[in-house]
This record gives C-alpha cells, structure tokens and sequence, in this order.
C-alpha cells in the first residue's frame, strides 16, 4: 500500500494498484507490444511521459507568459541547425 503521505517524484515509491479503463483497441496494441504482463510497466512509463510532458507544456507558458510567444522564423531557424537540414532560406530551387 502507498504511502500518500509522503511525495515522491514520477517514477519512484511503492507500487499501487488502480483500475484502468481503455478501449479495446488501445489494449491490444499495447498488449501487441508487451505482452499480457507487460501493460502494467508500460502504461507507468507513458504516464512518466505524458507528466514530463505536461510539465514542459507549463513551462512553456509561463515563458511565454514573461517573454511572448517564441518567433515561428527563429524556432524554425535553430530547429533545421540541429537537425542539420536546410531552413529554407538561401538559393531557390
């Protein structure tokens, strides 16, 4: 049994069980994947991930909350540097 006392961060303390509905679909994909006994861990590290997610998503807004929205040339710019391709910018095709 859980202690909900105590905070822990995603991903660590005891383990708790809960009931989980899903579509059938989305059962057997996941079970496709991982198994009949793997559905347990699997949803815990998408639950991770959608927690990390969220949590960028706040930080995000709050940026932009002090800074404004980021520039769509800028982001663009910086994204196709460290992906290595082309920004678009330069000779025309």
């Amino acid at each position: 049994m859980a202690d909900d006392d105590t905070d822990f961060p995603p991903g660590d303390g005891p383990s708790s069980g809960v009931s989980v509905t899903l579509t059938a679909g989305t059962l057997r994909a996941i079970r496709e994947r991982v198994g009949q006994r793997g559905v347990s861990a699997y949803l815990e590290r998408a639950a991770q991930r959608q927690i990390e997610r969220d949590q960028l998503d706040e930080l995000i807004a709050a940026f932009e909350e002090v800074h404004g929205p980021a520039d769509p040339e800028a982001v663009a710019a910086k994204r196709a540097r460290l992906t290595g391709e082309d920004s678009g910018s330069g000779v025309a095709a």
